[in-house]
Order: structure tokens, then sequence, then C-alpha cells
């Protein structure tokens, strides 16, 4: 079964960008992937800031990042570009850390102006890290989700479609790139 991980850069605990990575997530797991999260902002602050590369919490990030078949990285957009946060951990993986890896970028912003935040701040980033699998992303704007009182989120439907093709695209480019699973034994 192939893994992901899903590396949230949102530092908002509560952002709208967690009503597209849990639908992400649904989607991924009924395909029957295993999925596993990475919350950069849970990760020790000093150790992001003071480029830690040795702690144990950047050590096992890194783990995780490096058993991953395919990862989602998903950001709010900050100033036309993802969060400082992201950009941290990303600074912390191994030089070819997203080698061999599938990527799927998602996005989320305030107004259509930052539709190419995608393209051109964090694709740089991923084929600097030997990225070379990149799926057609998705970029949402606040307001095609609504957060409920009960702290869920209602997804428009056009964003659903958009984000089940992008999933569609993700698991066939994940079966077709990523090194084959060594059988359990």
């Amino acid at each position: 079964m192939p893994k992901v991980v899903i590396i949230s850069g949102s530092p908002n605990p509560i952002s709208r960008l967690n009503g597209i990575v849990d639908h992400i997530e649904e989607r991924l797991v009924s395909l029957g992937l295993d999925v596993r999260f990475l919350h950069v902002a849970s990760l020790p602050a000093e150790d992001l800031i003071l480029a830690r590369f040795d702690s144990p919490s950047i050590v096992e990030a890194n783990r995780i990042v490096a058993e991953a078949d395919a990862i989602v990285i998903a950001s709010p957009v900050y100033k036309a570009a993802y969060t400082g946060v992201l950009k941290t951990y990303l600074d912390l993986l191994p030089q070819k850390g997203l080698e061999g890896k599938v990527i799927l970028p998602l996005f989320i912003g305030g107004t259509i102006a930052h539709l190419l935040a995608i393209d051109y701040a964090l694709k740089p980033v991923l084929s600097a890290l030997y990225a070379r699998h990149i799926t057609a992303g998705v970029y949402a704007v606040d307001k095609q989700i609504t957060k409920t009182e009960d702290g869920s989120f209602i997804l428009e439907e056009e964003l659903i479609l958009r984000l089940n093709a992008a999933v569609a695209g993700f698991v066939e480019a994940t079966a077709l790139f990523a090194p084959e699973v060594a059988p359990q034994t």
C-alpha cells in the first residue's frame, strides 16, 4: 500500500485549509492509501528557527517524509507565497529529500490574485529538493470553504470536483512513479 504524508504548513490549527486537507485525506484513504500527517507548526519552533537538523523532532519528521511514496504539501498563501513555517521545515529536508516522490500541492488564499503562487513560489523549492513528479495542484479561495459552528467544513461543489480530479491524477502518478513498496515479511 503506497504511503502518503500530508504536510500542512498552516500555523493556524483552525484554518480553512483543514477543510481541504480533510477532504484529500478521506479520498486517499478511500482509495486504499496509507496516510500520515505532518503538521509543521507542531514541530518545536526553536528547532525550526535555529535549523537544528539533529533535533529528534526534525529527524523524526524527515524519517516520515523519507518513508513516504507520495507527499501532499498544503499551505495558506501569505504574502504571495507559502507560509514561513513551511519554508523553515523545507529548509531542513535533506538536499534530495523529495527525490522519487510524487507531490500534490494544495494552496488556499484570500483572493484569486495569488493563483500562480504554487508555480512561482513552491515549485522552484520542490525542484531544488529533487521533486520531479509534481502533479497538478489546487488553489482554493477562502470563500469556497465554509466553517460550521461544530468546527467542520463545507466545501463548494466546484472545489470538490477540482480536488477529486487532483487526487485521481496524484494516485495515478503515485502508481507510475513512486518506487515499488517492498512486501512485508
